[in-house]
């Protein structure tokens, strides 16, 4: 299955069910676990309603509308799918019933394949996302989405899965015709959905190449770097140290803020950075590995804005750890902060890495940012071979 982020190889709909249900995160089966991806259905089309509210009031400032516009059709299609699961349902099922008569319904056919495009006859190439028909559609699939909330709040459909069923199908028949009036083609949705599906929750981890792979071992990131992290008084200051093979690396830290907060030990997110991504800018400079035989690449991908940008998102990143009591008991990151990290990078080589990269990269790398917290002082080791990043303690 090609997994590009528009066109591809096409899914059938049954497979595009499965995929979703694997990757669903939210384990509760059956009618029972319904809430869960309903308020997601819910959530989805009032985020699409309120990108077409920012277009209308923003209208030349808002960039990117129509691709955002595809993203949110593929979160859609990926609540519905996984609450089609739970009401052991398929799409494919579905699909064939949007084109009958109620009496008809149960005259489908269960060897039935079909595909996205297959369903979307009737798409308008004179359409528009922000025309005042796909803002009809898009209020019309909003109550068909609410009555379906009303009556699972009301437990009318617990016990009857036909009610379930007719909700479904009008969902699906309203969702397919804001997709036509939009000229949105729900493959390329569930084809962009399919790719960040994979980016976000791989079932197979498996990690790209380092990007200085095959170069000269003196442009390479060092494959282990063994960091000593120690702090320093100097007067009411208080200072962060880093020795690498007893030799001191980058400047002595502080906070730089009124309110301490330990942020002068943010180098471990950039050694997290090279262990998890292969990427640091920073740390490139710092070692002296910047990619001199290749002009191009040491001013695009090793040069002062590529370590700003690398510097812009520890510092992103550590104001929502903040709040968060620096990740102490997150498993998993909002999909918000990590797309906004994706769009920092766009361009840059560090867009190669999978969502899921950056996310064990952020949180492998507070967990050892608590634990130096907690000993204020300690070995940081990043394998760059085996993609990790662990403390020491060392002895008082």
């Amino acid at each position: 299955m090609n997994n590009t982020k528009n066109g591809g190889a096409l899914v059938t709909l049954n497979d595009y069910q499965s995929i979703a249900q694997r990757t669903d995160q939210n384990k509760q089966s059956g009618l029972d676990g319904l809430a869960f991806p309903l308020l997601g259905l819910f959530g989805e089309v009032g985020t699409l309603l309120s990108a077409l509210k920012k277009k209308q009031r923003d209208r030349d400032s808002f960039v990117g509308y129509t691709e955002a516009v595809i993203e949110e059709f593929g979160d859609v299609l990926w609540y519905f799918s996984n609450i089609t699961s739970r009401a052991s349902l398929n799409l494919s099922m579905l699909a064939q019933r949007i084109f009958r008569d109620l009496q008809d319904w149960d005259d489908v056919k269960n060897d039935f394949i079909g595909t996205f495009r297959d369903i979307q006859s009737e798409k308008n190439t004179d359409g528009s996302p922000d025309s005042p028909a796909f803002e009809a559609a898009l209020i019309a699939l909003a109550g068909k989405v609410g009555l379906l909330l009303n009556d699972f709040h009301m437990n009318r459909i617990a016990n009857n899965r036909d009610v379930l069923s007719a909700h479904l199908v009008d969902i699906f028949r309203a969702l397919i015709e804001a997709a036509d009036v939009a000229d949105i083609d729900l493959a390329n949705a569930a084809a962009y959905n399919v790719h960040k599906i994979h980016s976000r929750w791989t079932e197979q981890p498996t990690y790209p190449p380092l990007f200085d792979e095959g170069l000269d071992i003196l442009e390479q990131l060092p494959r282990k770097i063994t960091m000593h992290i120690f702090e320093k008084h100097r007067g009411d200051k208080t200072y962060v140290i880093q020795q690498c093979n007893g030799i001191n690396i980058g400047s002595t830290l502080t906070d730089n803020r009124i309110v301490n907060d330990d942020y002068r030990f943010h180098d471990v997110f950039h050694l997290a950075n090279a262990a998890i991504l292969g990427w640091s800018p920073v740390l490139r400079s710092l070692f002296k590995v910047k990619r001199k035989s290749n002009p191009e690449i040491d001013e695009a991908q090793d040069g002062n804005r590529a370590t700003l940008i690398e510097e812009g998102i520890s510092t992103l990143v550590f104001h929502r750890a903040l709040r968060l009591n620096y990740f102490a008991s997150i498993k998993s990151l909002d999909y918000s902060l990590l797309k906004l990290i994706s769009e920092f990078i766009s361009g840059y080589e560090a867009d190669q890495c999978h969502l899921w990269q950056w996310e064990k990269a952020i949180l492998d790398g507070y967990t050892v940012f608590r634990q130096i917290q907690l000993y204020r002082r300690g070995i940081v080791i990043a394998d760059l071979e085996e993609r990790s990043i662990s403390f020491k303690e060392l002895p008082q």
